[in-house]
């Protein structure tokens, strides 16, 4: 049957009831916002150099800190780095979040799924061939350059999703479906090593320190791209909620309420093609955000209406993203952990735990 795409019986998306509860619990939401402005003003404060609270505020609200360095590293180093965790962070998880839905499978995600594979292919064509990076993504490119690189990360993304989606029209495997999605990611990477391998030396270094992972190399003109485009793709992902919790019961009740489910594919696939593939250009390919965020999302609200869990992925995937943030730079010291080492560290006990509340891993695969 159509609605049998992935895997019918992936009771935990649709667990909680067998109807969606179409109430929207407020308070963890709003636990959630108090718990990011928090987190938000940390990241502001903690670093090599750490800056009082006060001051912070003083410079947030327009003014001088007493220390004019303070200012500099605030608004120049730090609240670029913020903006860019808080909307990566949301990116991630609403893509994680649809294609979970979509796919009707626990451990979808942009990563997993060989998405992420996918944009950074784009981003490699665009950075090993076409420009010179340096500092930060591809510093070296100008406006042009960087609108550039989004659009091929987010054209790649695209393009392997939809091999995804039509390979999952024939198979009804999940377990397959993923083993697929990483062997796209395989393939993606061997593309990659022979665009490294003919690259000159400053490029191949710096599309490695890319594929760390990073929130700290946005600068503010990078941002009059990157935020609008994640802007754009989370409204368009709220508006879909009411599509998303038809298509949470299957395609033939989506089709029986009068949706047009190809229509809403495309869409889907746009949006996740248009938040994941823009996050790894700027950001580098992050792993396990994509994936863990929606869960936790859920357990936290207790709920599978997307009216609410779109809401909550995107605060506590900002939340998760600006805590990797404090956890890779190690405040006090100079060290910088690559971003993906902790956002693994972080998300793969998610994984886990999924896996684990299913009861075994073949419930988790079943088919």
């Amino acid at each position: 049957m159509a609605d049998n795409i992935l895997n019918p019986t992936s009771q935990i998306l649709t667990r909680p009831k067998a109807k969606l509860n179409l109430g929207i619990q407020w308070l963890p939401i709003g636990i959630m916002l108090v718990a990011l402005v928090a987190i938000f003003l940390l990241v502001l404060m903690l670093g090599s150099v750490q800056i009082p609270i006060s001051e912070v505020v003083t410079v947030l609200l327009g003014g001088e800190a007493s220390r004019s360095t303070w200012t500099t590293i605030v608004l120049q180093v730090r609240l670029p780095k913020a903006v860019t965790a808080v909307l990566a962070g949301s990116a991630l998880g609403v893509s994680g979040l649809m294609m979970q839905t979509f796919f009707r499978n626990p451990l979808a995600g942009p990563f997993i799924l060989g998405i992420s594979s996918g944009a950074s292919l784009g981003v490699a064509l665009v950075v090993l061939t076409a420009g010179t990076v340096g500092g930060t993504v591809l510093a070296g490119l100008g406006f042009f350059g960087d609108l550039a690189l989004a659009g091929a990360a987010g054209l790649g993304a695209g393009l392997t999703m939809l091999i995804v989606l039509l390979i999952a029209r024939q198979i009804r495997s999940s377990m397959t479906l993923l083993i697929l999605g990483l062997m796209f990611g395989y393939f993606t990477s061997a593309m990659v090593s022979i665009l490294l391998y003919f690259a000159v030396p400053e490029r191949i270094q710096s599309y490695i320190r890319w594929t760390f992972g990073t929130f700290s190399g946005t600068t503010w003109s990078q941002l009059w791209i990157f935020v609008p485009l994640v802007v754009i793709g989370l409204i368009g992902a709220f508006i879909l909620s009411k599509t998303l919790n038809a298509l949470l019961l299957g395609e033939t009740y989506a089709r029986s309420m009068g949706l047009d489910v190809g229509r809403s594919r495309i869409a889907i696939i746009g949006i996740t093609a248009l938040l994941a593939g823009t996050v790894t250009a700027f950001c580098g390919p992050i792993g396990f955000v994509g994936i863990a965020v929606p869960h936790l999302a859920r357990s936290l609200l207790g709920t599978s209406n997307h009216r609410a869990l779109v809401p909550a992925t995107i605060l506590m995937g900002a939340i998760v993203a600006l805590i990797a943030t404090i956890v890779a730079e190690m405040p006090g010291n100079q060290i910088i952990l690559p971003l993906n080492a902790v956002t693994s560290l972080l998300g793969a006990p998610v994984v886990i735990w999924v896996i684990l509340r299913r009861g075994n891993v073949s419930k988790t695969f079943a088919s």
